[in-house]
This record gives structure tokens, C-alpha cells and sequence, in this order.
């Protein structure tokens, strides 16, 4: 499986913009790493951050979204996001190097299926809603699905606030010492320090409800 997906935003809008950021940094396998207000700046933005996928509005300051990713070189995967109307904008989306166009109506979980989508290098102009079915679950990395099941019972208790190992013990009927050699694996499969950010990463994984 891929690792998480690094996603650059450029859109005006300051409320819209921070909303976006935020839905998108609670999915597991999607991180917003840079952000821009003006459509000048997306190239800087880009050669810093090195995104695997744009989010892209029109209408910015001092030069369109447009502009801006079609005179940018080694573009990534650009979807544009925007209210405007696909009959308007569209044509000229996809010239411009854009690999979809999206209303910035459409649910989180269909925008974040369309970033893995354009992410694994399809053509959202040409796909249709069954192409975009086996991308609307998360793309989990290799180190969260090598956890056994054993450790997910470990990560529900924390997740459900029984956090000290002797309960944890207790919970599961194993050893205290089988509940620390568990969390010693899942920090590292997870890549956190301690209980409190396993507990964290567990529900943006999705783990206080059963994994299928």
C-alpha cells in the first residue's frame, strides 16, 4: 500500500481553506503539508513541499489557478476545486493540465476518494463512479495493516480510555508483560511515542469500530 498522501491547497478563501485542511488531515492516509492564498505562490509552494497531489481553485490573486499550474513544469496530479460550473471551466481545466474538476460542495469522502485516485494516476475526467469505488477507503500504510489483531484489541482499550496496563491486562486476560510487548510493537508499526498517541492515531485509523 502507499504511504500517506502529501496534498498542496491553493484557495483564496481563508475559511474555506482551513475547513479543507483540516477534513482532509483527520484521514489517515492524507496529509496537507502546504497551503496558498495566491495563485503566484503555488509554484514556490510546490518546489518546497514536493506534494504528490494539488487542490487547485480559479479565482485567486494576482494569477488564476489556471495560470498557475499550466505554466508550472513537472506538474503533480491537480484537481481542480471550485464552484464554478464544469461547463465554464471544465475545457479549460483540463488544458491547463488538471486531472479533474470537482465541486467544492462534494463530500469529504468522495473528494478524498478522487485525491487517492488522481494520487494512483487516474484521469478523473474520464472516470467514471466505478473507477472511483476502490478509492474511497483509506490507503493504509504497510506498518498500520502489518497490526495483528491481537494489538488491535490492545488499541480499542486505549481508544475506549483503558489506558493503564494492568487493566488493559485484566481486559484481554494476558499478562502485563504480553500488553507492553503489544505496545512496544504498535508505537513502532504507528510511529508514535506513547499510549495517548496511539489512542489518537487508532481512531483516525478507524479502530474504535472493527477493521473488515
Amino acid at each position: 500500500m502507499t504511504s500517506v498522501i502529501r496534498v498542496v491547497i491553493a484557495d483564496d478563501h481563508r475559511l474555506m481553506l482551513d475547513g479543507l485542511s483540516q477534513a482532509l488531515d483527520s484521514l489517515p492516509d492524507i496529509s496537507v503539508v502546504g497551503t496558498v492564498v495566491d495563485g503566484a505562490d503555488l509554484a514556490d509552494e510546490v518546489a518546497s513541499k514536493n506534494p504528490d497531489v494539488l487542490l487547485v481553485d480559479v479565482e485567486m490573486p494576482r494569477m488564476s489557478g489556471l495560470a498557475a499550474i499550466s505554466k508550472m513544469e513537472n506538474l503533480p496530479p491537480t484537481l481542480i476545486v471550485t464552484m464554478h460550473a464544469a461547463d465554464d471551466y471544465g475545457a479549460s481545466a483540463r488544458e491547463a493540465g488538471a486531472r479533474g474538476f470537482l465541486s467544492k460542495g462534494l463530500p469529504l469522502q468522495e473528494l478524498a476518494a478522487s485525491i487517492r485516485a488522481a494520487n494512483a494516476g487516474l484521469d478523473l475526467f474520464e472516470a467514471t463512479e466505478g473507477d472511483l469505488a476502490g478509492y474511497t477507503s483509506p490507503t493504509l500504510s504497510s506498518r498500520a495493516e502489518a497490526i495483528t489483531e491481537r494489538e488491535r484489541d490492545v488499541l480499542r482499550c486505549l481508544v475506549a480510555g483503558i489506558s493503564g496496563t494492568e487493566d488493559i491486562a485484566d481486559e484481554l486476560y494476558i499478562s502485563q508483560k504480553t500488553v507492553k510487548n503489544h505496545l512496544a510493537s504498535i508505537y513502532l508499526k504507528l510511529g508514535v511515542n506513547d499510549r495517548t498517541q496511539a489512542a489518537v492515531e487508532a481512531m483516525k485509523l478507524g479502530l474504535d469500530r472493527d477493521w473488515e
